[in-house]
């Protein structure tokens, strides 16, 4: 006899909120007209989302390890994860709408940018907002997954759109093709390994729960639960561009869409930590001893090699991916660190850095020429003198990653550095520190390029935006200004949310 599994909606309700505005946006792409179709699946994108961050605020002191047949865990650092992602996943729509118009756009279009945004318009791409609503769902489930395979699933949910929309230019440009053939190759073998990895576990345990693979520690074959802890790591660490999981990074950040980029570099990177965290946090806090020097030395050259390599970037979105994966190191310290402060300081840097660097892709989309946009930075020199007020936006999201004082960048940094000093764990605060002296060189390069350089004889100029790309960029500006200056508005709440329920 078949039981009916038992599912509490009310904390579900978030991710299933998004799923069915998903849902109703593939029914719209496939009943309505063009002329129609823009405006209301952003309505569906924003109104789902909405509504998911206010289902999110009156479940935010709830907990439960069985709202889904224990697959998920329902804790204070899901909800506040989910939340974050909801919360980018806000203002990346409001990029990519404004965007979409030239998702598809010909570089053999001839006349101004005014007539191709006119026939431009004519071909808009409306399908990007399901996909991108099916991506934001898998995301939130990615966060709090508590087993082994809806993990996997939550994995794919959000891969499998993200392959899509990232050669959504392909018609502009062949690079984008290139970005989301790599990208699918890529993602094909790293979930292949986090499959491989959960196998060996469950031989190890018996049990695919994280919690069952914790009381499992030191029963039976450790060789068994080395080498699924591994595999397991290898397919996450992919996912957050660590090295050397990192070669699929530089080339989607530059041949996506703009917009599409700016979404995966901020909310893929909230999703894949999320899920490493409340893995290592979770399942793998028993045999710390067995995995905590891989990871320790993942980190370690992950934050030197992606400072390093950014030095030589001249795409301003190359840089930015370089400059992803140091991140992506500096945020490894906090799963090091295995304690509350670390958790906590995670997820303040997480809530950051995702805001800081929509902010940063949004004004990349306003740098143009006649061809389209420009990300070469040789074009930027002397952009400060056309446009100050931008170019100071971006000087100052430049000095937020490179962790200047008084910005929400070094408070992000200094809080992961110090949970990593309390664990013991000293070499990572050198490495971290010098890693970032070397990040402030190549982003103070670019300062100087902008300001204090003269400009040369090209037609690149700042666009003015549109209301919605205008409301993203200044929003999430605002955001990170706030954030240096009074960290305790989301510091307070990231302690008081760093909680995993085991």
């Amino acid at each position: 006899m078949l039981i009916a599994p038992s599912l509490t909606y009310s904390l579900l309700a978030p991710i299933l909120i998004v799923l069915a505005g998903a849902l109703i946006g593939v029914l719209v792409e496939a009943f309505l007209g063009k002329t129609h179709r823009p405006a209301i699946q952003l309505t569906i994108s924003i109104g789902s989302l909405l509504l998911a961050l206010q289902q999110l605020w009156q479940i935010r002191d709830s907990s439960s390890l069985t709202a889904a047949v224990n697959s998920v865990t329902i804790d204070k650092a899901g909800i506040f994860l989910q939340a974050t992602i909801v919360l980018l996943s806000l203002a990346a729509v409001l990029l990519i709408a404004d965007q979409e118009n030239f998702v598809a756009q010909a570089s053999a279009i001839p006349g101004s940018i005014e007539e191709r945004s006119a026939l431009e318009q004519k071909n808009q791409q409306t399908e990007i907002f399901p996909l991108f609503l099916f991506a934001v769902a898998g995301m939130m489930l990615f966060t709090i997954a508590s087993d082994l395979i809806t993990l996997f699933v939550a994995l794919e949910v959000f891969s499998l759109p993200l392959y899509l929309l990232a050669g959504l230019s392909r018609r502009r440009r062949l690079l984008s093709q290139e970005a989301a053939l790599k990208y699918f190759l890529l993602g094909a073998y790293s979930s292949a390994f986090f499959l491989f990895g959960s196998a060996f576990l469950y031989g190890y345990s018996g049990t695919i729960s994280l919690s069952g693979i914790s009381a499992a520690a030191g029963n039976g074959n450790d060789i068994f639960l080395l080498i699924g802890i591994i595999f397991v790591s290898v397919g996450l660490l992919f996912k957050i561009s660590a090295v050397p999981f990192h070669s699929w990074t530089p080339d989607v950040y530059q041949g996506a869409p703009t917009p599409i980029t700016g979404f995966m570099a901020a909310c893929t990177k909230v999703a894949a930590f999320g899920a490493i965290l409340r893995i290592f946090y979770v399942g793998f806090a028993q045999s710390q001893t067995q995995w905590r020097p891989i990871i320790t030395v993942i980190a370690i050259i992950t934050m030197l090699f992606g400072s390093l390599v950014a030095i030589a970037q001249r795409d301003v979105k190359r840089m930015l991916a370089y400059s992803s994966i140091a991140h992506a190191g500096f945020l490894l310290s906090g799963v090091v660190a295995l304690n509350k402060d670390g958790l906590a300081a995670s997820l303040f840097y997480l809530f950051a850095y995702g805001f800081a660097t929509l902010a940063a892709f949004g004004i990349i989309t306003l740098i143009r020429d006649s061809t389209g946009e420009v990300t070469d930075l040789n074009r930027w020199v002397g952009l400060g003198r056309k446009s100050p007020l931008v170019s100071a936006a971006f000087a100052f999201l430049l000095l937020s990653f490179a962790g200047i004082p008084l910005t929400a960048g070094f408070v992000g940094k200094f809080a992961i550095f110090s949970a990593a000093y309390k664990s013991g764990n000293i070499s990572l605060v050198v490495v971290g520190v010098l890693a970032s002296a070397i990040a402030a060189f190549f982003y103070i390069r670019v300062i100087i390029m902008i300001f204090f350089t003269d400009p040369v004889n090209n037609s690149v100029s700042v666009i003015i935006p549109s209301i919605k790309s205008k409301v993203s960029i200044v929003a999430s500006m605002i955001i990170s200004i706030a954030l240096g200056i009074a960290p305790s508005l989301v510091l307070t709440t990231a302690s008081n949310f760093a909680n995993f329920v085991k």
